[in-house]
């Protein structure tokens, strides 16, 4: 089985990082195909960065299905394109808001999330809302660092979220907690021992949820809504 994840900004060393959180969470025997989206903003903060993502995105969609991959993963937490990328692909597509926010329903009654900037907030409580979860998250919450001091070193970032997670469990007396950002993908298991409290990272989460449904030989649906595009 073949999984192709995308980041879609255009910072490599991110890229790696996602691309190492996959191959711990996957399968034996499951090879994990990294993609970058050319051209696309260093890091995603705001609609305006979604929509000049979204170009490089669909083009490595496009390439995974060259390439024949099983199911796709969108790596930012955004979700940007998802529907775009469901009509070109022919496996499942998951972004990692998505299989974060639904794999923290289902380990625990209610979950906060903590993303980066507070700009970001919004734009997640918008998706919460479309997945049918807003009931069960307790609040969104921004630990004020910029997507891009997770890559820099002697960064105070890890800090920040760290201590956004504890006012969380003390604050929203939440029973989980969702990582809002696929850079903060390899804190996971430091966060989870530094806080006590079941802390979710979207791109391990995305990843073994499309080799399940890809193991149980399910394809994004082609009647209506995901159709191919029409040639024009």
């Amino acid at each position: 089985m073949k999984i192709l994840v995308v980041n879609p900004n255009s910072t490599e060393s991110m890229t790696r990082k996602i691309v190492e959180a996959a191959e711990a969470a996957a399968s034996p025997g499951v090879t994990i195909l990294g993609a970058t989206a050319a051209g696309a903003p260093p890091s995603i903060e705001g609609h305006f960065d979604e929509a000049m993502s979204l170009p490089g995105l669909l083009a490595q969609v496009a390439a995974g299905e060259e390439q024949g991959v099983d199911g796709i993963v969108v790596a930012c937490f955004d979700d940007p394109g998802i529907g775009a990328c469901r009509e070109l692909a022919t496996g499942p597509v998951l972004g990692i808001c998505e299989a974060a926010v639904k794999a923290a329903s289902i380990l625990a009654t209610s979950f906060s999330v903590v993303t980066t900037l507070p700009r970001a907030v919004p734009v997640i409580e918008h998706l919460i809302h479309g997945y049918g979860l807003s009931h069960q998250c307790r609040r969104v919450r921004s630990a004020a660092i910029p997507v891009l001091a997770l890559e820099e070193e002697g960064s105070d970032a890890r800090q920040k979220i760290r201590a956004e997670i504890q006012r969380a469990v003390e604050e929203d007396h939440c029973e989980a907690v969702v990582l809002g950002c696929a850079g903060m993908a390899d804190l996971t298991t430091w966060l989870s021992q530094e806080t006590g409290i079941p802390v979710i990272d979207g791109v391990s989460a995305a990843t073994r949820m499309i080799e399940a449904l890809a193991g149980c030989g399910l394809q994004t649906s082609k009647i209506n809504a995901y159709a191919h595009p029409n040639r024009k």
